[in-house]
């Protein structure tokens, strides 16, 4: 059980445009096994021990529907707030993490479309982030990864033993980053005009505030729903 002294908020991000799934709308609002995919990993978050605070994270035109979804199908026990996204996924992470305006020693960050997240792993996460202050979910790849250029000729192969597939939650003392965000948005345009892009949080703190992230193994059930075919794969989970 955890120590009831300990706070923890639950960013989640569902302000993405979802374009690469092709529907005519939002991929987080998508049917899965009975109601909007987003809401699968709140409820998690609700339900889980480890958790005392939820931020959402809505598309700026979806606060209202975000919000009546969350009352219908009664996941606003640990709401706190509905913030609206920002331009890229770094920024909707950055105004979540200003948002909290409450007790709070560690941040969850987690993006609504890997629905299959488990009460396990964010134990896991829980207890490590105590130790380590920086943690993140993830899995070691299956697969020999290649690393190529920009013709795609084969530059290296890195030791796949050495190699993991990062996922979310990722985890953090929400001082550090917070603080690791507001130095990669200071220099995101110098970071940008050095072909760094900043795709998820763990990056940030290495980056901007050189930290170790420690890794936790996750589930190879904790996909990310992203094209059509991630669908099929979620229902199949669903019914196994």
């Amino acid at each position: 059980m955890e120590n009831s002294s300990i706070k923890c908020t639950a960013v989640m991000l569902a302000a993405g445009m979802g374009l690469r799934m092709g529907t005519d709308i939002r991929k987080q609002y998508l049917e899965l096994g009975g109601m909007p995919m987003f809401l699968h990993s709140i409820r998690t978050m609700q339900e889980s021990d480890c958790i005392t605070d939820i931020v959402v994270m809505s598309h700026k035109d979806d606060v209202a529907i975000v919000r009546e979804l969350l009352e219908e199908y009664k996941l606003t026990e640990k709401l706190r707030k509905i913030e609206v996204g920002g331009k890229e996924r770094v920024h909707s992470v950055a105004i979540g993490l200003e948002a909290i305006d409450w007790p709070c020693d560690y941040v969850f960050i987690h993006d609504c479309a890997r629905p299959f997240l488990d009460q396990e792993t964010l134990f896991r996460l829980y207890e490590t982030v105590q130790r380590t202050k920086a943690c993140c979910a993830g899995v070691p790849a299956k697969d020999t990864i290649k690393v190529v250029d920009e013709n795609c000729d084969v530059k290296t192969t890195p030791n796949r033993a050495s190699v993991w597939i990062v996922q979310t939650p990722q985890v953090f003392s929400l001082e550090l980053i917070r603080n690791a965000h507001r130095k990669a948005l200071a220099q995101e345009e110098y970071l940008l005009s050095q072909g760094i892009v900043l795709t998820d949080d763990s990056m940030v703190a290495e980056l901007a505030g050189n930290y170790k992230v420690r890794m936790v193994m996750g589930t190879y059930r904790n996909i990310k729903i992203t094209t059509p075919e991630d669908l099929v794969i979620g229902d199949a989970f669903l019914h196994n």
